[in-house]
């Protein structure tokens, strides 16, 4: 059904025409834009599951490491050991456009780039599988950050995914079949209209027809009777 709004004129025929065709346009771009977001999504997630595995065997080590600290050392010592850290880290944060969606990117910095700087505590009274377990977390420090850029970039990017899908479906759903609709209503109003023109137009030229013979039919009358009285024959007209 046509909208009860719309108004069967040429005028409101050539805007939703323009409207019509500017939707189409839109609905295009809006599909290519969300299969290539989809296409960099899939890249995104398969980079995420190397990234994901390689995190969780680094933390799978780090983590097996501190166990046979622990077990090791007393938990006085291993608290003393790791109360004061000498190192720090600066994290800066910037920003990707792909595809009108801002990602995040992350760098860090740490304040020392001597390696040694992560070991906040003298070798005499700790373990070596402590040492290793810093070095595990250290060396996994950056597939971290990374898999939480790529986390973000991908959870950014299904929203937009959806977002942009909710779009093109309006389009192509709602919004373009009802400009066709009214579009096809206007059209069939105008020629119905046309065509009442056409009819008027034939019977009030029927009419005028029919006063003009009729006119001339009595105007032939009153000459006939006129020449009727004279006696003479009339002349036809």
């Amino acid at each position: 059904m046509p909208s009860a709004t719309v108004n069967p004129t040429r005028m409101e025929l050539t805007r939703l025409k323009g409207r019509l065709k500017t939707a189409t346009r839109g609905h295009k771009l809006l599909k290519d834009k969300r299969d290539e977001l989809m296409k960099q999504f899939l890249e995104i997630v398969r980079k995420n599951r190397v990234l994901r595995a390689k995190v969780e065997k680094g933390l799978e080590e780090a983590n097996a490491a501190f166990t046979v600290a622990s077990a090791i050392m007393s938990p006085e010592m291993l608290e003393q050991a790791l109360l004061y850290p000498k190192q720090s880290v600066e994290l800066d944060m910037k920003f990707q456009n792909i595809m009108s969606v801002n990602v995040p990117r992350y760098t860090f910095h740490t304040r020392n780039e001597d390696p040694t700087e992560i070991y906040p505590y003298g070798f005499a009274q700790t373990s070596g599988e402590l040492d290793a377990a810093l070095e595990a977390l250290s060396r996994v420090f950056q597939d971290m950050l990374e898999l939480a850029e790529v986390e973000k970039t991908m959870q950014l990017l299904a929203e937009d995914i959806e977002k942009t899908r909710r779009r093109v479906n309006a389009l192509e759903y709602v919004m373009i079949p009802n400009f066709q609709q009214n579009i096809r209503y206007i059209s069939m109003k105008l020629d119905e209209n046309e065509r009442g023109n056409i009819v008027r137009l034939m019977k009030v030229k029927d009419m005028v027809l029919k006063e003009a013979i009729e006119d001339r039919q009595e105007q032939n009358d009153r000459i006939a009777k006129a020449f009727g009285k004279s006696g003479e024959a009339p002349k036809e007209v």
